[in-house]
C-alpha cells in the first residue's frame, strides 16, 4: 500500500480517537509508520536523501520501544502495509503534518494525565515525534537542494 494512503488512515485514527488509550495507539501508529517510511526510502528513495531516511528509520524504531505498546484495536500495524512511496515529497509532508498532530493529540493527553507514568510516556512520545518530525523536514531540504541543483 502506498505511504499517502496509509497517512491518511493514520490521520483519520488520530482524529476518531477519543480515550488516552487511543491517542497512544496511534501515537504508535505514527512512529511505526515513521520508521517504515524512513526505512523505505533509504533503499528505494532518492540517493541524495538516503542516509537522512535512514537516520528517520533509527528515530522512529528507537521511539516505539518506548511506547506503550497497546494492541490496535482492529487491522493491526498500519506500517506494515507499507509497499511504496509513489510521492516521495508529498509523503514526507504528509507524514510531517501527522506526527505533528500526534503532538498536538499528546500535549492534550498530558496536560490530563493523572497518573505520572503515562505523563513520562506521553512526553517521551511528543520528543520522539519532534525528532521524526525535525528529520523528516531536513529531508525534505535535502530534496529541495537536489530539485534546484538539477534545474
Amino acid at each position: 500500500m502506498d505511504a499517502m494512503r496509509i497517512i491518511a488512515a493514520s490521520r483519520r485514527g488520530l482524529a476518531e480517537a477519543s480515550t488516552v488509550h487511543e491517542v497512544i495507539v496511534e501515537a504508535w501508529q505514527a512512529q511505526a509508520l515513521a520508521e517504515a517510511v524512513g526505512s523505505h526510502l533509504a533503499i528505494f528513495g532518492p540517493y541524495e536523501v538516503r542516509s537522512r531516511a535512514r537516520g528517520l528509520g533509527d528515530a522512529g524504531g528507537r521511539s516505539s520501544g518506548g511506547l506503550l505498546r497497546p494492541a490496535p484495536r482492529t487491522g493491526g500495524l498500519r506500517a506494515a502495509q507499507l509497499t511504496e512511496v509513489r510521492d516521495v515529497r508529498g509523503a514526507l509532508t504528509g507524514l510531517r503534518g501527522l506526527l505533528r498532530e500526534v503532538c498536538e493529540a499528546l500535549v492534550n493527553v498530558v496536560c490530563s494525565a493523572d497518573e505520572e507514568g503515562m505523563y513520562w510516556t506521553c512526553v517521551e512520545a511528543m520528543d520522539t515525534a519532534d525528532e521524526s518530525s525535525d528529520r523528516v523536514t531536513g529531508i525534505l531540504e535535502k530534496l529541495e537542494v537536489r530539485d534546484r541543483n538539477l534545474a
